[in-house]
């Protein structure tokens, strides 16, 4: 049952976000205008906006002008709900066996403060990045107003992760001697500027990109984007996840030329590819890491 609620908050969650993804195009207020059909404009009731059941029940189509309502709906929605219960299954893999053990597992997790906090900061950052995924592709546009938001809350949250948690895994400050405390505060610092460098050699290697190509290869919304990957992800996991965006838009574009899609000299956006590939190693990095690590150098 629990895991059935964090599946259907995540189709909640994801129908909110394709709210989100379609007033950054139209510019209006997310919070304050009622949801219109794209179509026709009509205003659409509750039961028109049940997650996955109205698009399915309306057999795809708005119930007031008969025209096809797109499939970015439901997708969105289904991928949010499944992403959802991996990180949190993911959090509670940590603490063991998700089987017979699994309510004892989940009271060890409400009790954890820093495990708690981290699927919440996860949770966010993964609502971030499918709208980057979804807008870019649709668009080949990464809004900064998603962006910059994403960047600030990971920053904060890496530096209360380097500082407030070291402190937490050792006790009360007050109950440390000074030289324990200096320990600590080094220790929070160097994985600190750890993610920090990883997020500016990462946007450092796309800005390169963009000045060698004068902005035909990368755009300077895939350099803030690394930045945000490198930031959440650290070393050397922003690397694994950079091979992954590049094998899979190397692999995609080709599949699309071979098709006809797209010629040689056809633009695709990297966005998709980078959020993507970030999203998948936020949930499985560990095991993705192990996998490769005798085939990669690092």
């Amino acid at each position: 049952m629990f895991y059935l609620l964090i599946f259907l908050f995540g189709l909640s969650i994801g129908s909110f976000l394709n709210v989100v993804i379609c007033r950054l195009e139209t510019e209006e207020s997310i919070l304050l205008s009622r949801s219109r059909c794209p179509h026709c404009g009509a205003l659409l009731k509750w039961f028109d906006l049940i997650p996955l059941v109205s698009f399915l029940v309306q057999k795809r189509r708005c119930r007031y002008c008969g025209k096809k309502i797109s499939w970015q709906y439901p997708l969105v929605e289904l991928a949010t709900g499944l992403l959802f219960l991996s990180v949190v299954l993911s959090a509670l893999i940590v603490l063991g066996d998700l089987g017979a053990g699994s309510a004892k597992n989940l009271l060890l997790f409400v009790q954890n403060p820093s495990l708690v906090l981290g699927t919440i900061f996860y949770l966010v950052i993964i609502c971030f990045l499918i709208i980057i995924f979804v807008y870019d592709l649709k668009h080949y546009l990464i809004p900064d107003k998603i962006v910059y938001p994403a960047i600030g809350l990971t920053f904060l949250y890496q530096l209360a992760f380097a500082f407030d948690f070291a402190s937490l895994r050792s006790g009360s400050i007050s109950g440390q001697s000074v030289g324990s405390l200096f320990s600590e505060l080094a220790e929070g610092s160097n994985l600190f500027f750890l993610y920090l460098l990883s997020a500016l050699l990462a946007a450092g290697f796309f800005l390169s990109l963009v000045l060698i190509s004068k902005g035909k290869w990368m755009g300077l919304g895939d350099v803030k984007l690394a930045f945000l990957m490198g930031l959440i992800l650290g070393w050397p996991n922003v690397l694994l996840a950079l091979f992954l965006a590049f094998l899979s838009g190397a692999i995609i574009g080709l599949f699309l030329v071979i098709l006809g899609r797209k010629g040689l000299k056809s633009q695709i956006p990297f966005g998709p590819f980078l959020s993507g590939a970030a999203i998948i190693i936020i949930i499985s990095g560990r095991y993705l890491a192990n996998f490769f690590q005798n085939f990669l150098p690092f």
